[in-house]
């Protein structure tokens, strides 16, 4: 076992509140402003997207409150990494912890921040660098001086979003707050407004788009369970609040309210906003947007009723919702590296905690990094795409454990016990399989390169396992 020489645990600063807006700003990103556009244009019909949403939330939901029985079992920091240690084993708990480190998380850290910088970029132009090396790649995949202005600013927030995360996870946790605070004010204004103009027509949600025709029964399962992937994307996030349970105060507690309460936080904002995008703007606009590389749904249908004072509005306010995003997924997700390195499989230096701020402060810069790393690559919505579906994987692998855990751990006490047992957990890992499963028929591609770069991590997982015996 790595010898860290400190005998410190990381403070319990997180209260009930501070737990909510974490998980709410984990959730809220990109998605609630641009992916109305592409799921329009799988089901040409609102009523339809509108119905996604709301599945992608209640599924998510479902998910929650399976894995928050293991979660208030078993809380502590590492969320999964610490669940997975208990119900599988080191070595799937290894792969799932080095997955996050290699793509889910970082690259979702990357692609955030990226998103922040070219919002800032609209409104702030930033010069242009070293145009003429934009078409220098590596294999035809990574293109490092593409945008290279834009590239250079977002590595710029990564590094003071994690300097200020160092700082302490108090200072953290009461920016988040601030930031989703901020941001559902900004929603909410909108919803009003929008929903209350003379621009809303109520009757678009049941007005396909021009030249729509009636899918079958198989057609329609699969452009729903598609469009539904870009829903979820939207959603991703609520896991994260497992992995500071050992920062969380009263955790066993508090845990599942958070993920109940969040979640069903986010289902509301999301269904309003989207119901909002759909009333302003027919559905064949919400295509065209789609199908443009300039436009975002929401900017669009801000417009529509404010003017370009509402396009304005609108870009302030997806600075502020991927900054908070940024920001949040930065504090969580360091905590898994740091449980990792605790066991002896992960860089050992990871593991120390901040002599002052008594924070995973070098996990947080070996985060901080590799995310620099693959901002650089350019290619990191490709990587989320590959991996989405390990998430996938893990979240019911999370859900099964619940099942596990009442056979091999019978007498513990359960300061939560699933709502729905056995119903709810066996329909979310049913629809976690049939996700996988269909990823890997329809991309076979992206998923076995997802697999492969998961897989890199072997050789470390071997490495740090021998040094633990040697030690």
């Amino acid at each position: 076992m790595p010898n860290t020489n400190n005998s410190m645990q990381l403070a319990k600063a997180i209260t009930l509140p501070t737990a909510i807006a974490l998980i709410i700003s984990s959730m809220i990103g990109s998605g609630v402003y641009k992916k109305v556009a592409p799921m329009s244009d799988t089901l040409q019909s609102p009523m339809l997207v509108m119905i996604c949403w709301l599945l992608g939330g209640l599924i998510s939901l479902a998910g929650a409150i399976s894995n928050a029985e293991v979660a208030s079992l078993l809380a502590g920091t590492g969320g999964e990494y610490r669940y997975y240690r208990t119900i599988y084993g080191k070595f799937f708990a290894f792969l799932f912890g080095w997955a996050n480190f290699a793509v889910i998380k970082t690259a979702a850290i990357a692609s955030i921040a990226y998103v922040f910088t070219q919002s800032f970029h609209s409104l702030f132009p930033l010069p242009e660098l070293l145009p003429q090396w934009a078409d220098v790649n590596i294999y035809g995949w990574f293109y490092p001086f593409q945008n290279l202005s834009v590239k250079l600013f977002t590595v710029l927030v990564i590094v003071l979003l994690t300097f200020v995360n160092i700082r302490g996870v108090k200072l953290g946790g009461e920016i988040s707050k601030l930031l989703i605070i901020l941001v559902l004010v900004g929603i909410s204004t909108i919803v009003i407004f929008g929903l209350s103009s003379g621009q809303a027509d109520w009757s678009r949600l049941s007005q396909p788009a021009t030249g729509y025709v009636s899918l079958g029964w198989g057609g329609l399962v699969s452009a729903m369970f598609t469009a539904m992937l870009a829903a979820f994307w939207a959603y991703e996030g609520w896991n994260t609040i497992g992995y500071i349970g050992g920062e969380i105060q009263n955790p066993n507690r508090n845990l599942p309210i958070v993920l109940f309460w969040g979640v069903l936080t986010v289902i509301v904002v999301y269904f309003l906003a989207n119901l909002t995008y759909l009333v302003l703007l027919p559905v064949d606009q919400l295509i065209e947007i789609k199908r443009s590389t300039n436009s975002i749904a929401a900017v669009e249908a801000i417009k529509s009723f404010w003017g370009a004072g509402g396009g304005y509005f609108i870009s302030i306010l997806i600075l502020v919702t991927t900054l908070a995003s940024t920001h949040t997924t930065i504090l969580l997700a360091a905590r898994t590296y740091f449980a990792m390195a605790g066991e002896g499989v992960f860089f050992k230096q990871a593991a120390v905690i901040h002599p002052k701020y008594q924070t995973p402060s070098k996990a947080l810069i070996y985060q901080c990094i590799w995310t620099c790393m693959l901002v650089f690559s350019g290619s990191f919505d490709q990587l989320t795409d590959m991996l989405i579906f390990a998430s996938f994987i893990f979240y019911g692998a999370t859900t099964f454990g619940v099942f596990i855990l009442r056979r091999t751990m019978p007498d513990a006490h359960r300061p939560y016990r699933v709502w729905g047992y056995p119903v709810v957990p066996i329909v979310f890992i049913v629809f976690c399989i049939i996700l996988v499963g269909n990823t890997l028929i329809n991309q076979p591609r992206e998923a076995l390169m997802g697999l492969g770069l998961i897989a890199t991590g072997l050789p470390f997982y071997y490495t740090w396992r021998s040094r633990d015996v040697n030690d």
